[in-house]
């Protein structure tokens, strides 16, 4: 990564002091995903300790990002958007996909898909912690955190992942339908376990 906006402290202080509580999700643009993504995402100490987990050491390093966002996406669809795009703050991702570095240990250690199955597991945690955060901004009180159970579930054929990724996030009513990413992840599992090959050249 490589900060390349001056004083983008002062920036993200100046989100900081909307919010109270301190509550709040916020990030810069990477030069890749842009506003898509909370690539490098910012939360204040009270967010962490609300969270208990914000980073769950479940991951092997993908998925925490995505992780964070569709808690707070939770949280914005009943009412509380507490996102915050610094679309002015710019921290370049240095990305092998995008030719901005070469694929290093970061990537070769740990295979492409392996957090997928890390990240259904988490859905249930994600819940938990959107509805703790609503909580906390509606009354003040603090659910106490228990670490999150993962079960990981890694469906044996298309059809099994079908049913499972239905189930689980296109069935999924505490998320808005474009942030339930069915399709994404029933592409990802065809791709991961060589399916698409017939139609790749």
């Amino acid at each position: 990564m490589l900060i390349r906006t001056q004083e983008w402290d002062e920036k993200i202080r100046s989100v900081h002091g909307q919010f109270s509580d301190g509550i709040y999700l916020s990030y810069g643009k990477d030069l890749f995903k842009g506003g898509k993504l909370c690539t490098f995402p910012v939360l204040s100490r009270r967010t962490c300790e609300l969270l208990g987990e914000p980073y769950p050491v479940a991951y092997r390093g993908a998925f925490i990002d995505y992780h964070l966002f569709d808690i707070f996406k939770r949280l914005k669809h009943v009412g509380h958007d507490r996102i915050r795009y610094l679309e002015e703050v710019v921290f370049e991702y240095l990305h092998y996909r995008i030719g901005k570095a070469a694929v290093d240990e970061t990537y070769t250690k740990r295979g492409r898909f392996d957090a997928d199955s890390i990240f259904m597991a988490l859905i249930r945690a994600r819940q938990v912690a959107a509805k703790s955060l609503k909580q906390a901004l509606l009354s003040n009180q603090v659910t106490k955190y228990k670490p999150a159970q993962c079960k990981e579930v890694i469906p044996s054929t298309p059809l099994s992942a079908l049913m499972t990724y239905s189930r689980r996030l296109l069935f999924d009513g505490e998320l808005p339908w474009r942030r339930r990413i069915w399709l994404w992840f029933c592409g990802r599992y065809l791709s991961a376990n060589g399916w698409l090959r017939p139609f790749v050249r």
